[in-house]
């Protein structure tokens, strides 16, 4: 029986990707048209390779680091597109400013229904194959797969959030991607950002830095002392985060040097508390970088705002204050 399995969501992806590249390739608009399809073609590319392509040069270890050299030299391409301003804006056959008035008017509140249908369907996706195990065993497969209900049911939620825009708006079915070619090539090189971030934490993790980390705070710091243990960890987590603009990238790492030889095994903190206000700490840094670019510079670009650092600097205040509030309830509740 054919069950349903993560690498189509991503088939999905690559798919949706290679016709942004289709139609930038034929935006003669788009003074950059040849290299804005090229780098949304890699990117696509990317995703469509997976597991079945080691079967290509063969199933060893040496076969899965050419795969892995290949994406390598998708992603330095990627990278020197990107890095001499190869990604550019073009034309996406968007209605006039009048008709986009006159529809908004019209559809008013209901605007939102599209973007609440999304979230409301992987809520009730997710409850429902929790609670049906039959079900869930049917579509997915024996095993443990609570990722992959969540992705399964958003991409649904997503699915029928596009169809019930495109009834609502009275769109072409091929308008959504050209919203969506507009918005990608709005953000440009940052949408990839998170995806990088995320593989140099696990090169950071690899590499022994959390070791390092460890070292260089039991060397210099007084981590004897609970407060100062504890603000280590939280301001570790905060500055990592502003370098690398991902939390997720900055934990494994701060934890492995600070959080658990330190707050856990030498003064017996609550593991749990202490990931969870970890994590938090490195939000804060999130709301300080623009490393964070998808959060920090993009909406800034989208919003032609004139300084592109605008949205940090209005953020910056909050930031400081809740990493502050972050220390004292690690120092207060970790330890109960």
């Amino acid at each position: 029986m054919m069950v349903f399995q993560q690498h189509y969501l991503y088939w999905l992806a690559g798919v949706i990707l290679l016709i942004i590249a289709l139609m930038s390739w034929r935006d003669s608009a788009n003074p950059r048209r040849l290299t804005t399809g090229l780098f949304w073609f890699l990117y696509g590319l990317i995703f469509l390779i997976g597991d079945w392509s080691y079967q290509l040069v063969g199933d060893g270890e040496q076969a899965k680091q050419q795969v892995h050299m290949v994406v390598g030299v998708l992603v330095v391409l990627m990278a020197l597109i990107a890095g001499f301003g190869g990604v550019r804006l073009g034309r996406y056959h968007q209605r006039s400013q009048q008709q986009r008035e006159s529809s908004a008017t019209r559809l008013g509140n209901r605007l939102f229904v599209p973007a609440l249908a999304i979230p409301l369907v992987t809520v009730i996706g997710v409850l429902l194959f929790n609670n049906l195990p039959t079900l869930q065993q049917a579509v997915f497969g024996s095993g443990n797969h609570a990722t992959l209900i969540t992705l399964f049911s958003m991409t649904v939620g997503c699915l029928i959030g596009l169809v019930i825009a495109v009834k609502m708006t009275h769109e072409k079915p091929l308008q959504p991607v050209q919203e969506a070619r507009r918005l990608l090539d709005s953000i440009g090189w940052a949408f990839i950002l998170p995806q990088i971030l995320a593989t140099l934490g696990l090169l950071f993790t690899s590499a022994g830095v959390g070791s390092a980390i460890s070292y260089l705070t039991e060397q210099y710091l007084a981590v004897d002392n609970r407060l100062i243990a504890v603000a280590s960890y939280a301001i570790g987590m905060a500055l990592l985060t502003m370098v690398m603009g991902n939390a997720f990238a900055a934990f494994p790492i701060v934890t492995a040097g600070i959080g658990i030889p330190i707050l856990i095994l030498q003064h017996g903190g609550n593991p749990a508390v202490m990931a969870a206000i970890g994590m938090f700490s490195g939000y804060c840094g999130t709301l300080m970088t623009p490393m964070a670019a998808n959060f920090n510079i993009v909406p800034a670009a989208l919003l032609d705002l004139p300084d592109r650092n605008a949205v940090i600097k209005a953020q910056l205040p909050t930031g400081l204050l809740l990493l502050l509030v972050n220390i004292f309830l690690l120092y207060f509740l970790l330890f109960l």
